[in-house]
């Protein structure tokens, strides 16, 4: 990618962020305004991770936004993207990292972490201190989240290493603002996870500050979440009603659904010990308005995911149309040139494996002009029909029939003893004691003069030959089979 293409990367990115930043302020309508300006425009020749790292800041975003059709629809074409090639550089971090913090957003964690480790494992090679920053909160944060609905014993060595991602992450130089206060709340989470209650309070009061600060409504939420585990731990149940009830209300803000489920629940609890129902009724109902519009999530995803696999079996049910109408005679519907081309190269190692005899058919039909000069082209092709399913007819399932040029016909097929030939007289005599009458009226009858070939060869080797033997036959005096080997084998019945 070159220097101008970098620099329109960058700028794109830049002002996603910017408008991702809006939204963990509280500033929704700005930011769904910006968003729809900045769909209009993802250049085409921008390289595969910058357009990934596009693709998947928007569809976070747009699930930010509650537009969740779009953000999977962006997220999907962003991992297509992802899985194209090898992760490399900045770019190829922050696209795994939107894409696994997303996942992680819609409760699909199985999926999440390996992309958030992954995002990291990238993040660390390519040396940028501010993705590495990120990547970091994103592992370390989710792996403390998902801790907290752990028994003991299972959460422990999650808290442990999210504690140590976000510590890393803290110690970094140089990490963007708004990266060191979600490392910072996160971070405090961890700390009280691991059973360090006064450091963990310490960092949420921190957390809480720098939030007010900057009008983060992520970071305020988050510190007053950590503080009220704090105070329910030590017993001061009316403290912790209201840092919960004020970290909800936060979360609430900045529509982030899923620790809006849990920061309501862990209210409801808070409210039910202190035996204060109304307060535990109202926090239920967010709850449930929360898991409400989980599930409408989910539907919506699953919906959109339907939809997708209906649209994707279409356009395969159209190609596979389009294929076989590429090789298919439209007239007769039979194979045509490039079928026959396509399918003999199989039909001849097969029977070169089997150690079976490949025979090639050429059949031309006879006085064709003069049917087409004395009933009409319209008539002549319903000739042509007509003995494309006389040759059906005599030929197996298995055997490749097709219609090479105009009049022309080829039977490719394998077989033993004197197969060929007899199917070339069926075929010739099929034709000549056929009822033409109700189709032709008075015009001329037509017949068939058919050339015959076999033996190891190319499907060209075997024309030539068989292209031969019905030039005689046509010499002969037309209405026969004639075959080049035909001194040294029976001769062909008549």
């Amino acid at each position: 990618m070159d220097h101008n293409e970098q620099d329109k990367a960058g700028e794109i990115l830049r002002e996603d962020r910017e408008i991702y930043l809006l939204l963990g302020t509280d500033q929704l309508k700005e930011a769904a305004i910006r968003f729809d300006k900045s769909l209009e425009a993802i250049p085409a020749d921008m390289d595969t991770w910058s357009r990934a790292a596009v693709l998947t800041g928007r569809a976070v975003i747009a699930w930010r936004l509650g537009r969740i059709p779009l953000a999977l629809e962006l997220a999907a074409e962003g991992w297509a993207d992802i899985d194209s090639e090898p992760p490399s550089g900045a770019r190829a971090a922050n696209a795994m990292g939107q894409l696994g913090y997303l996942l992680n957003s819609i409760g699909h964690l199985r999926a999440a972490e390996p992309m958030l480790r992954a995002a990291l494992d990238t993040a660390r090679a390519g040396g940028d201190v501010v993705e590495l920053g990120v990547a970091l909160q994103r592992l370390g944060g989710g792996l403390t989240l998902w801790a907290m609905n752990l028994p003991p014993a299972e959460a422990m060595p999650m808290f442990a290493e999210g504690r140590a991602l976000l510590a890393e992450g803290l110690a970094l130089d140089k990490t963007s603002a708004q990266t060191d206060r979600t490392l910072l709340g996160a971070y405090s989470s961890a700390l009280v996870g691991c059973g360090e209650f006064e450091a963990g309070e310490k960092a949420a009061l921190e957390t809480l500050e720098v939030g007010r600060a900057t009008g983060d409504r992520w970071c305020i939420a988050v510190g007053n979440w950590v503080l009220s585990i704090v105070r329910r731990l030590q017993g001061n149940l009316v403290e912790a009603r209201t840092y919960a009830s004020n970290a909800l209300r936060n979360i609430e803000m900045i529509n982030d659904v899923p620790l809006v489920q849990r920061f309501s629940a862990d209210l409801a609890d808070i409210c039910a010990q202190l035996n204060d129902f109304a307060g535990e009724a109202t926090a239920l109902r967010r709850n449930v308005r929360a898991r409400t519009t989980a599930m409408s999530i989910m539907q919506e995803g699953l919906g959109l995911a339907l939809e997708q696999r209906r649209f994707a079996i279409q356009a395969q049910r159209l190609a596979t149309v389009a294929q076989e109408a590429a090789v298919r005679d439209p007239l007769t519907g039979l194979t045509n040139r490039l079928g026959l081309e396509r399918s003999a190269p199989d039909v001849l190692a097969n029977a070169a494996a089997t150690g079976t005899t490949p025979w090639l058919i050429v059949i031309d039909v006879d006085w064709f002009k003069e049917i087409n000069d004395d009933a009409g082209h319209a008539v002549g092709d319903s000739a042509l029909r007509e003995i494309a399913e006389l040759l059906r007819g005599e030929c197996r399932t298995g055997d490749l029939v097709a219609r090479w040029a105009g009049d022309e016909f080829i039977v490719l097929l394998v077989g033993e003893g004197q197969l060929g030939l007899a199917v070339a007289e069926r075929i010739r005599a099929a034709v000549d004691r056929h009822d033409w009458r109700s189709r032709l009226g008075p015009a001329r009858r037509p017949t068939v003069s058919v050339g015959v070939a076999s033996g190891r060869g190319s499907l060209e080797h075997l024309f030539a030959a068989a292209d031969t033997a019905l030039y005689l036959a046509k010499r002969n005096g037309r209405n026969r089979v004639e075959w080049p080997d035909l001194d040294q084998a029976m001769s062909p019945p008549r």
